[in-house]
């Protein structure tokens, strides 16, 4: 569950009877920004359950090199210079905005025919994010 901040006591109710139902044998994770873990905290039945509390930070430059080729094939024989540029304009270590630039990328390398990623169709996809290089 995305943006879990933002949900209700009566959403929490519900996960909860989810959670507790044995048929359903699923997992709920909750994603969230800025507040997060204090709405989740105070639903003390659904927080109870929770098995694990993850704080996930933005990827350093170091971090977006080693686990970007390895995140999807069109990134694998990328220039790292060009992985480094992609993140200094457009994904700023946040693998959400790595994953949105990622889907562009394939439109940009199936329109092109260009067999991998260069620095013009980084500039053409981060202006699909709205944002400029």
């Amino acid at each position: 569950m995305d943006e879990a901040q933002w949900l209700g006591g009566e959403a929490f109710e519900y996960f909860r009877y989810l959670w507790d139902e044995p048929s359903t044998q699923l997992a709920v994770i909750f994603v969230g920004g800025e507040g997060c873990h204090t709405v989740l905290r105070r639903e003390p039945m659904l927080s109870s359950r929770i098995f694990i509390w993850q704080h996930f930070t933005r990827l350093t430059p170091s971090e977006v090199l080693e686990a970007i080729p390895l995140f999807h094939p069109v990134w694998a024989d990328a220039d790292p210079d060009d992985i480094a540029f992609a993140d200094s304009h457009a994904a700023h270590g946040n693998f959400r905005a790595w994953a949105q630039l990622t889907a562009h990328i394939r439109i940009a390398l199936a329109r092109t025919g260009r067999p991998r990623v260069d620095r013009d169709l980084l500039r053409w996809a981060f202006s699909r994010l709205g944002r400029a290089a």
